[in-house]
């Protein structure tokens, strides 16, 4: 059959092919195989000067053998210092990079960001974000610029190594919940100063009024609730 593995009787009737010098093309036409199968067995097993149906359907047995001892017996895992198993690693970097995406940041984004939380260090340089996720050196820049600019790391220069190295702490998340919180608040000012431009009392006018009052609403509910927290947490 067309695909699967030859048979003892096909590996004869190869050689005899080959004996009486025919082809490639014209031994594989004859077992209705297809012409890569039989170029592949002839040059696997001693080519076409050194082809003998005993041997090679022997060598294939063994290399058969070989892959499924090979199967059966994963490869045991390698830890890190911790003692952990860095695919367990890996596949807790990809359910929270996803989660991260499901919150609106672009998936390189939250990738580099996932790749900060799951380090023990808590820090990486451009180069180590580059070798950890496999992307290119671009890749992690844009996604550096994008998280710095919504507070979510910081970074710091290292003077000995002579490079950035990029930030994460425990104190990420009150900063960046502050600085949503302003950007609602700057929303609520352009919604308010739209709504006089263009007439309280005019459709437009009463939609961005609304507007305006929600945001301003939901920035100081957001800056009271960060305050609270952050003093729950320093009582601790």
């Amino acid at each position: 059959m067309p695909g699967g593995r030859l048979t003892y009787e096909e590996r004869r009737e190869i050689a005899r092919g080959l004996a009486e010098g025919l082809t490639y093309t014209e031994i594989a036409k004859c077992l209705g195989r297809p012409i890569s199968t039989v170029t592949r067995e002839v040059i696997r097993n001693g080519g076409a000067g050194g082809y003998q149906a005993d041997r090679a359907h022997h060598a294939t047995g063994i290399r058969a053998h070989r892959n499924r001892s090979a199967e059966s017996q994963p490869a045991p895992a390698v830890r890190d210092g911790q003692g952990r198993n860095p695919e367990t690693i890996r596949q807790l970097e990809d359910d929270f990079s996803t989660m991260l995406v499901d919150t609106g940041l672009p998936r390189m984004t939250a990738r580099v960001l996932a790749c900060l939380y799951t380090t023990d260090s808590g820090n990486l340089t451009a180069a180590e974000l580059v070798q950890r996720l496999q992307v290119s050196p671009a890749s992690v820049s844009k996604a550096v610029t994008q998280l710095e600019q919504q507070r979510l790391i910081r970074r710091e220069r290292d003077s000995r190594r002579r490079r950035d190295r990029y930030v994460i702490d425990g104190d990420i998340w009150h900063r960046s919940w502050l600085a949503s919180a302003r950007r609602n608040a700057r929303l609520a000012e352009v919604a308010d100063g739209g709504a006089e431009v263009l007439g309280p009392a005019t459709p437009a006018g009463a939609r961005l009024k609304t507007m305006g009052a929600i945001l301003n609403r939901l920035s100081d509910d957001m800056i009271r609730a960060a305050e609270r927290l952050r003093g729950a947490g320093g009582d601790q």
